[in-house]
């Protein structure tokens, strides 16, 4: 169990009582997880004590404790509180630990000043709209957290080659649906055969590779629905994804499994990096190899990108 005396703690909860929540809250020191390769970031209800004491046995490379939907105001200040709970409890987590707060407006703001001292090793902030929303969240984070964008507004979506003003923005999160209400789209238009959909997965993607941003893609809704699920992973790995966002731990089994990196691939990776360092050492840039075929620079980068995002 992740949460120490959490039978006290659920009492707490639902006598509703925040004064004896704080009894228990204190930051501790944390080793902060700089990992980029994460592939399935696992939304969890940030109120719900018994998500957060699941999290050290989840099957996934990322946790999002969620502050924003799904969490009543009236849950808020309780779902803060565990949350603060958890990072106390986490001083080292393989899994990276990354708190999605409110609308900086409404209570976004005061929820990054409080989460500074417990370290998430990313806070992910939505609805911004301009690079100005992006450097007032910079300005509230501690320098050494990441900052998280959901790409959730038609503003966002327009500006989204701007929103990275400095290297500690390292990730979008597509949120489909809140975009196409913005966009007075019908969510009936999100099938993965539409070429809208292949559109905006591709633009999205793209641009933020060009930024150097991590692009995750859109949480699928219907979890039950394990067969489209699976459709939307194998076209969002052939255009290039390799990170979607899960609602359930069955949800994040699958993005692991799609988008693992299969043995072989990696073996020829490294064989392909050792060979061109070995060759560019003696002053040769491109060479034909017996195993492989021709190898150039640019086929070295793609092998060393390959090696970097595991």
């Amino acid at each position: 169990m992740l949460i120490k005396n959490s039978s006290i703690i659920a009492q707490a909860l639902e006598e509703k009582n925040l004064d004896l929540l704080d009894e228990f809250v204190f930051a501790q020191r944390r080793t902060l997880n700089r990992s980029s390769g994460y592939k399935s970031p696992l939304m969890l209800s940030a109120h719900n004590l018994n998500h957060i004491n699941k999290i050290p046995e989840l099957q996934t490379d990322a946790v999002v404790l969620n502050l924003e939907d799904g969490v009543s105001a009236e849950q808020k200040p309780f779902a803060l509180r565990l949350v603060m709970l958890a990072l106390s409890n986490l001083r080292e987590s393989e899994k990276k630990i990354i708190v999605r707060v409110n609308a900086l407006d409404e209570g976004g703001a005061e929820e990054i000043e409080l989460l500074n001292s417990f370290k998430p090793d990313a806070i992910r902030v939505p609805k911004v709209k301009t690079q100005a929303d992006v450097q007032r969240a910079l300005s509230l984070c501690d320098d050494d957290i990441e900052l998280h964008l959901s790409i959730e507004t038609k503003e966002a979506w327009s500006n989204l080659s701007t929103l990275k003003p400095n290297g500690r923005v390292t990730a979008f999160y597509l949120g489909i649906l809140d975009l196409f209400a913005d966009l007075n789209l019908s969510q009936d238009l999100i099938q993965v055969d539409n070429p809208l959909m292949h559109h905006i997965l591709s633009h999205f993607l793209l641009t933020a590779k060009t930024i150097g941003v991590k692009p995750v893609s859109f949480v699928y809704q219907d979890y039950k629905n394990e067969a489209d699920f699976h459709a939307w992973l194998r076209l969002e790995k052939k255009m290039g994804f390799d990170a979607k966002g899960c609602i359930s731990p069955k949800q994040a089994e699958q993005a692991q499994m799609v988008f693992g990196i299969d043995d072989e691939k990696i073996e020829r990776a490294r064989y392909i990096v050792k060979c061109f360092e070995e060759k560019r050492a003696q002053g040769v840039t491109g060479f034909s190899d017996k195993r492989y075929g021709f190898i150039d620079e640019p086929i070295y980068k793609g092998a060393l990108a390959l090696l970097n995002a595991q």
